[in-house]
């Protein structure tokens, strides 16, 4: 099993920054991949970035530039650095660690955007 905690959300005006971070703990060692997701009302879930144990990043096209995925192995940790923030992120973000057998989720933390 793996718990990740997120923090980071908040509200922040357009064109301004957020740091989300989430912490796994628990069966680490099974994370094959780890990433952000996010849900806005009315919306599907989507992913925002994603990284793997190599350390690959892919982006939504409509945060590539703005967003910025990293990890800290030592810390167990991911974070999602948010430049250049718009109304349009304004959403519920999750943090997502994916294993072999099952993918795990975060309690979400919510990102408001206002313009």
């Amino acid at each position: 099993q793996v718990l990740l905690v997120e923090s980071g959300g908040g509200l922040v005006q357009a064109g301004g920054s957020l740091r989300l971070s989430c912490v796994a703990s628990g069966s680490i060692f099974s994370i094959s991949a780890m990433g952000w997701f996010r849900q806005a009302p009315g919306k599907q879930r989507e992913l925002v970035a994603g990284i793997t144990t190599d350390g690959s990043t892919n982006y939504a096209a409509s945060v590539k530039g703005r967003f910025a995925i990293s990890r800290d192995n030592a810390k167990n940790t991911v974070y999602l650095r948010m430049n250049g923030l718009k109304s349009e992120d304004t959403a519920v973000y999750y943090c997502s660690a994916e294993s072999l057998r099952e993918n795990y989720w975060g309690q979400g933390t919510q990102v408001t955007v206002s313009s």
